[in-house]
């Protein structure tokens, strides 16, 4: 078989009578987690503007936080959108990094218009989890200039056959005109970073729904889309192997992926953590005024994170949301200074004080050679900080929502109420979650009519 086609077989063949119950409830997670995200990110001026651009319909897919319905293709846009904004979604590392959740709003969307059961979301969700993750493990884009959100073309083109019930031959297709049109620049996420940087995927998201429209209506797409002469392997991603998936003697992947705790990009996680945890002491034993006496801040941090965030003078001097969220000096600077890091931590005011940016510039970020050979493995990053009298240090290897330093079901449940609690009463937030815990009984257009805001 091509690639494609074991691709599609798997796809075809994955029923949710496969999945483990421990699946099943990590995927509602995992919903929860990005319905809380959309909502807390609904009044985000990129979420607006997508909101804006997308025409209402009669029937068609909900945009969440309104009673507003459009194309299912636009709903993966305009939602996806609004699940990535806050960069507070899910995270796999491997040999390329992703926000695998970020293929929810493509289920959500097609499920509404097919009228979908929560069975057949969940399957469909784990289906994008598995694929996108395991290509992210067959091979790097990151280190040949191309963006992660090139594999979400895949995964949301499959993830959408799936929910359409479209015949092996129809997935190939949708794989094969997802694939050859979306291949995205690596420019989104280097140099000071733009909107754009929460919507790449959404677009992906967008492209890979429409893919299986038209594979569902008899458009053939080129073949072979990752083996041939001038394909996916030849010019994007190199030569690679797919072993297995889930349930072939193999764990699911949603298994292996992160939940946020903070609103942060994943790799500064741990040293925001550290960060928080020298605060404490550095206030008891410096005094309430510890930020004067800082002399310098030290990060040892391993590669990934430097190049991704740790690099380039507009880490140490951010004009953008996006640009301080994947700042790791930024976020470190912020969680010394206020004691805790929200979506106000990147606010444009708070990015321009005077006092931040002055501790800001006392933050190096160097590589410790033992931390990039753990990584991904461990996502370890360790803090000392210099004051006029005392050296502080502080190591994170696996940060809160990390498998190895599991998140409850309570403490997720929190994490949702605060990203919501702007816009969703107590009631109606309690009930949002009763229906998502139960996500396996409901009808998708049943859910998404109540994830309305105030």
């Amino acid at each position: 078989m091509t690639i494609a086609e074991y691709l599609s077989d798997y796809a075809h063949s994955l029923q949710f009578s496969d999945l483990p119950k421990d699946v099943i409830h990590e995927t509602k997670r995992r919903v929860i987690d990005s319905l809380g995200c959309a909502i807390g990110a609904f009044d985000a001026e990129p979420c607006r503007i997508a909101r804006k651009v997308v025409p209402s319909i009669q029937n068609g897919a909900t945009i969440i936080g309104t009673s507003k319905k459009t194309l299912p293709d636009l709903a993966a846009f305009a939602n996806g959108s609004m699940i990535r904004y806050l960069d507070c979604n899910d995270t796999y590392l491997s040999k390329e990094p992703a926000h695998p959740s970020d293929n929810i709003a493509a289920a959500l969307a097609v499920a509404e218009t097919e009228n979908a059961s929560g069975k057949d979301l969940i399957t469909a969700i784990v289906l994008a989890y598995e694929i996108q993750c395991r290509l992210c493990d067959a091979a790097s884009l990151r280190s040949r200039g191309w963006d992660h959100v090139t594999y979400g073309a895949f995964s949301t083109s499959l993830c959408s056959a799936k929910l359409m019930k479209l015949s092996e031959k129809s997935m190939k297709y949708a794989l094969g005109l997802a694939g050859v049109a979306n291949i995205a620049l690596r420019q989104t996420r280097v140099g000071e970073l733009s909107m754009w940087k929460g919507c790449a995927f959404a677009n992906t998201a967008r492209n890979g729904v429409f893919a299986a429209l038209l594979a569902r209506e008899g458009m053939t797409g080129p073949a072979p889309i990752f083996e041939g002469e001038k394909g996916f392997m030849k010019l994007v991603s190199g030569q690679f192997r797919l072993y297995r998936f889930g349930g072939d003697n193999a764990p699911f992947k949603i298994l292996e992926t992160y939940i946020k705790h903070f609103p942060v990009e994943y790799h500064a996680q741990s040293a925001v953590e550290a960060a928080l945890e020298l605060r404490r002491e550095l206030q008891k034993k410096e005094g309430k005024n510890f930020i004067s006496s800082i002399k310098s801040i030290e990060i040892q941090s391993f590669d990934a994170a430097i190049e991704i965030i740790g690099s380039g003078s507009e880490r140490w001097d951010p004009r953008t949301r996006e640009t301080a969220d994947h700042s790791l000096p930024y976020c470190v600077a912020v969680a010394l200074m206020d004691g805790t890091i929200t979506v106000n931590s990147f606010s444009l005011e708070r990015i321009r004080d005077k006092k931040l940016y002055g501790l800001l510039q006392k933050v190096v970020v160097v590589e410790d050679k033992e931390f990039t050979k753990t990584y991904p493995q461990k996502i370890s990053n360790r803090l000392i900080v210099q004051t006029y009298i005392r050296r502080y240090a502080k190591q994170v290897d696996y940060p809160k929502g990390h498998p190895k330093n599991y998140m409850s079901d309570k403490e997720l449940e929190e994490k949702f109420r605060s990203l919501t609690s702007r816009r969703l009463s107590k009631v109606k937030a309690e009930k949002i979650l009763h229906s998502l815990w139960n996500l396996e009984k409901k009808y998708i257009g049943d859910i998404m009519s109540m994830v309305k805001v105030n």
